[in-house]
């Protein structure tokens, strides 16, 4: 193929090095494929950019602007993703590779756009927890809030996930309303830069919201600020070398990594050979030493189990292993590819020599040219380690390629403690049916690994597997992995905003994140709120409606009709004995229902329908002879498209001595 001549893109601008190109080979060929470099970039100039044109841009943005331009970002990868699949056969991956780099990334996208959608405001400002009273009265409250980072969100990739990696840091980025640069690695930096040009080519994004540097990073990290993010993916080293770079301790930018990890795998006491939890576990293991040709972060390294199993572990994997075909991932029936560079497999042989010093090789040569040519391919090495205890390089040496090591346990505590000896992982995978076993590692081991997968016969055709990160689930973990959290929903986008705790009174705050709070006005009005369209609700607009008195004939006939016969509606006596009652007392349900007669207003729009009910609680009895009424309130509003939108009222009951008998919010779906 033809020399690619990847360029940084800057300041809204293409931009090719002026100097020191770097050549990048084909993992399969070997053949130069493309140069890169970033001399001559003005790194001070692309984050005042950033800060300047892309941030406020992004800023005065709703998170449900954000999120559609997610989806619309998602739909240009997806719409060219054969582009991106034909340049990924030369990292050395496979089609079913290819599928979890471009399109998981693209499916990343998506989910950052629905959640953005669905659990955040169509506002700026995202309300973190309940209103907190601050006085007697109720006239000064506190309310934490997130607001948007002022900085600039500096991107630094891995080479084995091009694409997925990018999007997967770009979607709660982006979502948050910050700009960002991204800084891919060289060694498949082809196919970052190809899938960052159709980003940019959509037309999506507005101005200086995303740069792209092909190569050294300069002088960029000198000129950061307390506003910025810093999100690394790669090397310990690495980490620990940008970690304490003397601007990022002395502005205290936020720093969050994701680096090597030495994550196990469990075969439980309870599998032994002929359970489904043991075939599930060999079959992963195989899986995750081979997909990506086991360049994941995630991968199994350490694979576990009790003394009694090892010999049958070691034959079902290698029999396994026997089957994977290696070769160019062009071809058809390949399974496994190559390593992403030379580079690489002298890392993977190097890593397996030093292995080997305390554990043997049971499957696989390192020293093998499976394909002939100058690729990077190697065979599958499975080592086992009969001491484990004995053998400290297999918790500390993490060879990035397809390599494990399997190793047997005296007991559960055993197991336990040797999971916790790689002092921290991303990902930890447990096969037992048994859920004392599965309680006792979790509580043992949790606080050790950022993700458990427990897989049994119940959720293993179902399960995405042991490594395989999700954009709803954190995707990071403690110690040697790096101590910081990405994706995770709502959660991976807070890590790109600021916390901050406002103090006011409710009408204030209420003002400030377009939320009716508890204090703040109420203003009423002649029309029905139920009459109005999204639109023409005002945030604590109310109706007080009348009152109605709930007998005894009520509270029996509405036992009978639903057979809620519960003892505090129907036996006097029982009731009176109770701790809490003084009597019989009306359902909690019949208190609803009669709560929504009394509010609704039966014509057809602009409420389309109830979409939920939440937050619900009872808080004083209501006996026979007592009367309810009802204040509805706009909570707050969302328009989600042209044609509807969910309106959130706060509901409270009272009864005749203005005692609040109960609360919840309820959602509606509203015509715009």
């Amino acid at each position: 193929m033809k020399t690619i001549n990847l360029l940084n893109y800057a300041q809204d601008g293409w931009y090719q090095a002026s100097a020191n190109l770097a050549e990048v080979r084909s993992a399969v060929s070997g053949e130069v494929i493309a140069t890169t470099g970033s001399r001559g970039l003005d790194f001070k100039a692309m984050l005042d950019h950033a800060r300047k044109v892309g941030g406020p841009a992004l800023r005065r943005m709703t998170f449900h602007d954000r999120a559609w331009m997610l989806k619309d970002l998602g739909n240009a990868i997806m719409a060219r993703k054969e582009e991106l699949y034909e340049l990924n056969y030369e990292t050395g991956a496979t089609r079913t590779d290819g599928w979890i780099d471009i399109e998981g990334g693209a499916g990343t996208l998506f989910s950052f756009s629905s959640k953005g959608r669905r659990e955040l405001p169509n506002q700026r400002v995202l309300i973190d927890g309940q209103m907190e009273m601050l006085s007697k009265g109720g006239t000064f409250v506190g309310q934490h809030v997130f607001t948007s980072l002022q900085g600039v969100a500096v991107h630094i990739n891995a080479f084995n996930f091009p694409v997925w990696g990018m999007l997967e840091k770009l979607g709660p980025t982006i979502l948050a309303g910050v700009p960002a640069i991204v800084k891919p690695a060289s060694a498949t930096g082809y196919l970052a830069e190809a899938a960052f040009r159709i980003m940019i080519e959509a037309n999506i994004l507005p101005p200086g919201a995303l740069q792209l540097i092909m190569g050294s990073t300069g002088d960029l990290l000198d000129h950061l600020t307390l506003q910025d993010v810093v999100s690394f993916t790669g090397s310990a080293q690495t980490a620990m070398k940008l970690q304490t770079h003397p601007v990022i301790a002395r502005e205290s930018v936020r720093f969050i990594a994701e680096r090597d990890s030495l994550n196990a795998s469990i075969l439980g006491p309870d599998a032994g050979p002929g359970t489904p939890e043991f075939d599930l576990f060999v079959k992963e293991v195989v899986r995750e030493m081979t997909v990506k040709a086991g360049q994941k972060c995630t991968a199994i390294r350490r694979a576990m189990a009790a003394a009694e199993h090892i010999d049958a572990v070691e034959e079902a994997i290698a029999a396994r292993l026997a089957k994977v075909r290696i070769g160019d991932p062009r071809q058809e029936g390949v399974t496994m590819g190559a390593l992403a560079s030379r580079d690489q497999l002298r890392s993977v042989r190097e890593a397996v020599a030093e292995l080997s010093k305390s554990a043997r090789i049971v499957a696989g040569d390192p020293d093998a040219s499976p394909v002939e040519g100058n690729g990077s391919f190697i065979e599958p090495i499975l080592l086992r380690s009969d001491d484990p205890w004995g053998s400290p390089a297999v918790h500390d040496v993490e060879p990035f390629g397809p390599v494990s090591t399997i190793m047997p346990y005296r007991d559960l505590d055993d197991a336990i403690a040797l999971a916790n000896r790689g002092m921290g992982s991303l990902a930890l995978s447990l096969f037992t049916f048994d859920p004392r076993v599965a309680e006792d590692f979790v509580l043992g081991s949790g606080a050790y690994h950022g993700r458990m997968m427990i897989l049994d016969r119940t959720s293993g055709k179902e399960s995405t597997g042991h490594g395989s990160p999700l954009p709803v689930l954190v995707h990071g973990g403690p110690g040697r992995a790096g101590g910081g959290e990405e994706m995770g929903g709502v959660r991976g986008v807070t890590h790109y905003m600021q916390r901050t705790a406002l103090q006011g009174s409710p009408a204030l705050l209420s003002g400030i994140v377009k939320q009716w709070l508890p204090g703040a006005p109420k203003p009423e009005g002649e029309v029905h709120p139920f009459r109005k369209r999204i639109s023409e609700l005002e945030v604590g607009y109310t109706l007080k409606t009348a009152s109605r008195t709930v007998t005894i004939e009520d509270i029996e006939h509405f036992a009978h009709f639903t057979g809620d016969t519960f003892y505090a509606h129907m036996d006097e006596e029982a009731a009176k004995a109770s701790p809490i009652f003084e009597g019989r007392v009306a359902h909690g349900y019949l208190i609803l229902s009669f709560a929504a007669g009394l509010f609704v207003e039966p014509a057809p729009g602009p409420v389309l329908a109830n979409t939920g009910l939440e937050n619900l609680r009872f808080q004083t009895p209501l006996y026979p002879g007592d009367s309810m009424r009802v204040e509805l309130t706009v909570k707050s509003k969302s328009v989600r498209d042209e044609e509807k939108g969910e309106v959130r009222w706060a509901v409270y009951i009272f009864n005749q001595e203005d005692e609040a008998v109960a609360s919840y919010d309820l959602l509606t779906m509203n015509q715009p």
